[in-house]
């Protein structure tokens, strides 16, 4: 028997090179290069793509708009943009533990009384998912279960049973007989995917990937995987706190950016209707340093809590940190804050902090963060009832941020009386309940602050 040849696969692209390097010659990543074997191709294994597409004119085409099955849970609905759809192919990763696989069994235990619904587990036993579906006190009635790890097992029971909604818990365990590589390596997961998403086209049914996560909390294995499916889900939280957010970060069929608020109870993961109460704290007095964000994740108006202290540095070099929120705009915050309203803040430490664990990466940020620290720098409290939002661009102006209306209309349903916006975001007509204030510049802005404070 021939010895087998060793190459070096990339763990981001996929990308082969026959010795080691410290940098993927195909996509300069650092250290993703893994010790895997030479994979034979042959001409078989991709016969079925054969003649499977034909010339055609795109005018010709009449597309029509793809029927949803609704899951039944509300939060996950609305991060998959309506819910699932027929041949769609999702992969929902995040931390181990946070709930991806009690969530999706939620799922399919819903959608098994209306439809047909598979379980494929790869890391769990048949009896552990029967204790966590008791646990949760699921009724689990209708919905089968495969305990596999064998793709070419996986595709026949699919090929029989023909389920409208399958789960593979989780893609990094299936292994292929056309690849002589182990479980979980670059190969497989590629091959793995490929030819699951392949046969979801082809039979209409739904298939949801379990995906892991790296220690920097990107998905495990070579980033073709993002590109073959149609949706890309991440799970986040503080493992400390029972809350959960979900976010599309790719979406086929629906906009990306939305995001889905879950709590985590003794009965699984329950969906939060008013996720704005969860990012504002409850202050029994009014506090320096706080300000409220009316911040967008896809379409859902979402009202955060931006806290900030400045304190005296100790040190020669000042510190800058920033959680929830980039690190960088808030150093060229604090830049503009000094050249154009002549506030320093060379000598103080600089704390930012996002309430709630919420990640926030629009530019819509930047006027509630300043106007938190100028707060704390002043130990001048803000209005309680008073939100921000706008983006403050190098020249000191304050621009425009997308959906103020609706970012407005959601502050004044939730009790707010002011806002300091961007001049270009001013409603045409009064809002009923909120006091508006249009501001060009980021000196207005501070000046404001002065006679609100």
């Amino acid at each position: 028997m021939s010895k087998q040849k060793i190459i070096y696969a990339c763990n981001e692209c996929g990308g082969q090179t026959p010795k080691w390097q410290g940098q993927c010659p195909h996509c300069a990543a650092w250290n993703t290069l893994i010790e895997t074997f030479a994979e034979t191709t042959t001409r078989q294994r991709f016969a079925a793509l054969a003649g499977s597409g034909g010339l055609q004119l795109l005018a010709e085409i009449h597309p029509h708009e793809e029927a949803r099955v609704a899951s039944g849970i509300e939060e996950f609905d609305r991060v998959l943009g309506g819910g699932l759809v027929a041949g769609g192919v999702v992969l929902i990763g995040g931390d181990p533990g946070i709930g991806k696989s009690t969530l999706l069994l939620q799922a399919l235990a819903r959608l098994a009384g209306r439809q047909t619904a598979l379980y494929v587990s790869g890391e769990e036993s048949g009896e552990q998912v029967a204790l966590r579906a008791q646990r949760l006190r699921l009724d689990v009635g209708g919905l089968r279960l495969l305990t596999e790890i064998h793709l070419e097992k996986i595709l026949a029971v699919l090929g029989e049973h023909k389920p409208r909604i399958a789960v593979i818990d989780s893609i990094q365990t299936l292994y292929s007989d056309a690849l002589q590589s182990a479980p979980g390596s670059v190969a497989q997961v590629r091959e793995c995917a490929a030819q699951l998403t392949r046969w979801a086209k082809q039979s209409g049914t739904c298939i949801i990937f379990v995906g892991h996560v790296t220690k920097e909390g990107a998905l495990a294995g070579p980033r073709v995987l993002e590109h073959i499916v149609d949706t890309v889900l991440y799970f986040e939280g503080d493992p400390n706190s029972s809350f959960r957010l979900i976010r599309a970060v790719k979406n086929r069929f629906g906009a990306v950016n939305e995001l889905g608020v879950f709590a985590m109870t003794d009965k699984g993961l329950r969906g939060v209707a008013n996720p704005s109460a969860l990012f504002l704290s409850q202050h029994g007095q009014q506090v320096a340093g706080s300000c409220v964000l009316v911040t967008q994740e896809g379409t859902r108006p979402l009202l955060v809590e931006i806290q900030a202290l400045v304190d005296e540095a100790h040190s020669p070099s000042p510190r800058r940190l920033c959680v929830g929120l980039e690190q960088n705009r808030l150093a060229m915050l604090l830049a503009v804050l000094h050249r154009h309203a002549g506030v320093a803040c060379f000598d103080q430490d600089v704390f930012v902090n996002a309430v709630g664990g919420v990640r926030i990466a629009e530019p819509a940020a930047d006027l509630a963060v300043l106007l938190a620290i100028v707060s704390s720098l002043r130990n001048r409290p803000l209005p309680q009832k008073l939100i921000a939002f706008g983006e403050i661009g190098l020249a000191g102006e304050i621009r425009p941020a997308p959906r103020g209306q609706e970012r407005l209309k959601e502050a004044a349903k939730l009790g707010f009386t002011q806002a300091l916006i961007p001049q270009a975001n001013a409603p045409k007509q009064a809002i009923r309940g909120i006091e508006v204030i249009a501001l060009e510049r980021v000196e207005q802005a501070v000046d404001k602050l002065r006679e609100l404070s």
